[in-house]
Order: C-alpha cells, then sequence, then structure tokens
C-alpha cells in the first residue's frame, strides 16, 4: 500500500445516462460514443500508475474497466456527499494524500495526478479548475468537509465558493493549470481530443445524417 491514493469517479456508460447536455444537441448514441472515449483517455492516465487507484461507478462495477483495481459502487445523496464518502474511507485506510478525478475530460493525464500530488506535500488541499468554473481534481491530506457540504454543483460559482470556503478556515491550497471538460458541442468541437479523433466525427456524423 501507497501513502498516495487516486480515486476515480466513472459514471456507467449507459446509453441516456451520460453528457446528457451534449445529448440535447447531438443525441444519446453520439454522447455515448463521445463518453465512452473519455473514459479510455481517463484509463490511460491511471490504468499504469503505481499509485493505489480505486475506481467508484455510478451504479454497477464493470469488472472488464481497470482490471486489478478495487473498484465500488458511489454512495451517497449528491456529487458532494459521493465524493465525501470515498475521501473518508481511504484516510479510514490510512491514506495520507488522495486525489480524486473525474472521467470526462479530454485532457486529463498522468502528470496532472502526480503534480497534484507533489502540490499536497506542501499544501493541505489541491485543485484543478475547470475552464467552466468547476474542477476536476480534488486532492486533500485530510477531510475537510465543507469542501462537500451545501455546494452549488455543476454551477459556474463551484471553485469560487470552494476555495472561499478553504480562505475563510485558513486551509492552505494549490492550483494546477485549467483543464477544458466537455458538457456541450461547442466544448465538443474545440478540443484537440475530437479534432484528431477522425473515427469519432465520422460515427457523430453518421449517427446525425
Amino acid at each position: 500500500m501507497t501513502k498516495a491514493l487516486v480515486i476515480v469517479f466513472v459514471k456507467n456508460i449507459k446509453l441516456g445516462k451520460v453528457k446528457t447536455r451534449l445529448a440535447k444537441t447531438i443525441g444519446d448514441q453520439a454522447a455515448f460514443e463521445v463518453y465512452s472515449e473519455l473514459v479510455k483517455i481517463t484509463e490511460k492516465a491511471t490504468q499504469n500508475s503505481a499509485i493505489d487507484t480505486r475506481i467508484y461507478f455510478s451504479e454497477t462495477v464493470v469488472a472488464s474497466k481497470w482490471p486489478n483495481h478495487y473498484k465500488a459502487i458511489q454512495s451517497g445523496a449528491d456529487l458532494g456527499e459521493r465524493m465525501k464518502n470515498a475521501f473518508i474511507k481511504g484516510f479510514e485506510d490510512g491514506y495520507q494524500h488522495i486525489i480524486l478525478i473525474g472521467s470526462d475530460l479530454p485532457d486529463i493525464n498522468t502528470n496532472h495526478i502526480t503534480n497534484g500530488l507533489d502540490i499536497l506535500k506542501h499544501h493541505q488541499v489541491v485543485f484543478g479548475p475547470a475552464t467552466d468554473g468547476g474542477y476536476y481534481l480534488i486532492g486533500m491530506t485530510k477531510m475537510h468537509p465543507e469542501l462537500f457540504d451545501n455546494k452549488p454543483w455543476s454551477q459556474p460559482n463551484l471553485l469560487e465558493v470552494s476555495l472561499k470556503a478553504l480562505q475563510q478556515n485558513k486551509i492552505s491550497y494549490g492550483l494546477l493549470e485549467p483543464l477544458n471538460d466537455i458538457d456541450t458541442f461547442e466544448d465538443l468541437q474545440a478540443s484537440t481530443f475530437y479534432k484528431s479523433n477522425i473515427k469519432l466525427q465520422q460515427k457523430i456524423q453518421q449517427l446525425n445524417d
């Protein structure tokens, strides 16, 4: 067991259940294809890491994903409670530096995780800001429940509100480089991930012809 832990939150890849904002523009099947590709990128970023990794699925454990890693189902009434419970379990199990990421980032790679853990050597909390005002990564050296209770999930002021809570409690934090997540068709079209994935472009075009 390492002192560091990476937690990955992943939605089960089900038609009509993933990337719902994107699906309004390109349809459920095309959104399904996009999210499937994004999960592959997240797998690549975490699969060969020497850092202990735990995968939390939204509904059911998928054995074929992240083979040989700890897998569980997210528990809690909202995203904040689900993340908080995953962190609590990690700290209870003896981990000292814990990072949690989502699974819908086209530009995530191993460096974002290792850089986040490096920041935790000097700060109590680390965030990876998302360009939409939220965050794609959160890490802590001990439990800070105020980061998960009564927060504006999926709103453009999430990171701002979270940083204010840290400042009010005089908790030190560091920030990684901002990354763009994909919520809309405009996000998708602007991403290098999409521009460089000809097969995905062709699939989406076929589905929308």
